[in-house]
């Protein structure tokens, strides 16, 4: 479980150096939807070879796969243009906020609901509390 957390922690941390580092591609291509494009690019070379030392067998179910299952392909690239395209006029700062904020909302919901087969975790007050303390706590480190 420690291992769980540190790896989701360093992509956590991941997060807003993508975004500025493709935000600074962006604007010094002077075309922020070609970083974007080359992100993903880079992105999916990267997990293509990961995916073929590793389990390269289950390339052979995507055939197969449901077709709404491919639509959180469409979601990443939305974030990454958009957050390429917005963070240098909007800062990273305040971007990731507003991610943040739409992550913990979503979060909460799929959990709640036992959405996309996710474990069911009801949103009990306790855990409505917690997540608003993180909200009240993103929040503050904008206002500071």
């Amino acid at each position: 479980m420690p291992t769980y957390a540190i790896t989701m922690l360093a992509a956590g941390i991941g997060v807003p150096v993508l975004a500025a580092m493709n935000a600074a591609l962006g604007r010094y291509l002077g075309a922020p939807m070609l970083a974007g494009a080359i992100l993903l690019t880079v992105g999916f070379i990267t997990a293509l070879v990961v995916t073929l030392v590793t389990g390269p067998s289950a390339i052979v179910k995507l055939a197969s796969a449901p077709r709404h299952l491919l639509l959180p392909g469409l979601l990443l690239a939305f974030y990454v243009l958009s957050i390429t395209a917005i963070a240098p006029k909007f800062g990273v700062g305040n971007a990731i906020f507003f991610v943040l904020i739409g992550q913990l909302i979503s979060a909460a919901t799929i959990d709640h609901f036992g959405l996309f087969g996710a474990q069911h975790v009801p949103l009990s007050w306790p855990r409505l509390s917690g997540l608003l303390l993180m909200a009240t706590g993103v929040v503050l480190t904008q206002k500071a």
